[in-house]
């Protein structure tokens, strides 16, 4: 027999048992394809074949249709350097971001899981309403806050004697920087107080007892017991980091990749290269998710 009919038959059976099951685990199994089934349909319209589209568009040669075959733009990215920069300018601001944010979440989940204060509650919804802000509302805010005629930066003008003019950083890297943090610190938290309640407090109060203060506390009992909830916020704050689009398109103080697609359609229209960094970014960030929750996986493992 044939390898190619061995597959086929092989396939028929693995039909059959879908359309027709006859035992419990082949029931469960449709059970999950059925359930699993809506999300590939939306994924092969939404994702997977924007992407043959966009690996199409990356190799043509007319930036108004996909015709003919050049490699020009991968050439260009790979040799211009104003293309390494972006790539730079993304890795480093968004990992910076990202590590800000973790840390500020595990210091919010730290006080929200462990203490209780009055108003917890309002507390809990300002910290989580920047999730439902679009990156130009925060980049707005920013402005307002941080800009020429920003109600902080006419505050420190107050104080100091100096000129809104010269203070203003809402355009800046700063200003940027802010903003990102602002959009991302909810969702390091959200991941982190649910981690919060997997702590062993016991282990907690034996080291208290034994003498340990708050800080030695934490560091010695608390932190290893959260540290797969640190990496999963890390992975997901990370990856939004890199997704951001609203705020730096606003802003615009750091050539970022999501910002530079944008110039090359919008500038001149170029749909080769934009198309080339988009296939790049979907691949980096396909592949940091999946090392990273084998990463992760790993990490819960050993704890």
């Amino acid at each position: 027999m044939s390898s190619q009919t061995h597959e086929t038959e092989t396939f028929t059976a693995v039909a059959t048992a879908l359309i027709r099951p006859e035992t419990e685990q082949e029931r469960e199994r449709r059970r999950i394809v059925v359930m699993c089934l809506p999300f590939f349909v939306l994924a092969t319209f939404a994702a997977f074949i924007p992407l043959v589209v966009m690996a199409r568009m990356s190799v043509s040669a007319d930036q108004f249709e996909n015709s003919g075959f050049s490699m020009e733009a991968w050439y260009t990215l790979a040799t211009e350097s104003v293309y390494l920069t972006v790539a730079w300018n993304t890795l480093w601001f968004a990992t910076l971001a990202t590590v800000a944010s973790v840390i500020f979440g595990v210091g919010i989940s730290h006080a929200l899981e462990k203490y209780e204060f009055p108003f917890k509650g309002f507390v809990v919804s300002m910290i989580s309403f920047p999730i439902a802000l679009p990156g130009i509302v925060v980049a707005f805010m920013i402005i307002v806050l941080l800009g020429r005629q920003g109600l902080l930066t006419h505050t420190v003008a107050f104080f100091t004697g100096g000129s809104p003019l010269d203070i203003a950083v809402a355009t800046t890297v700063f200003g940027l920087f802010c903003g990102y943090v602002y959009s991302l610190i909810p969702r390091s938290t959200m991941v982190l107080r649910g981690t919060y309640t997997e702590v062993n407090t016991d282990a907690e109060e034996a080291a208290r007892a034994l003498g340990a203060g708050s800080l030695r506390t934490f560091y010695h009992v608390t932190l290893p017991e959260i540290r797969p909830g640190v990496v999963a916020a890390f992975i997901l704050t990370f990856r939004s980091a890199l997704a951001i689009f609203g705020t730096v398109l606003v802003l615009q103080s750091l050539n970022v990749a999501t910002l530079r697609i944008d110039r090359e359609i919008a500038v001149g229209f170029n749909s080769q290269v934009a198309g080339a960094i988009g296939l790049i970014y979907f691949v980096f960030i396909l592949a940091f998710t999946f090392v990273s929750l084998r990463f992760t996986e790993t990490d819960v493992v050993e704890i």
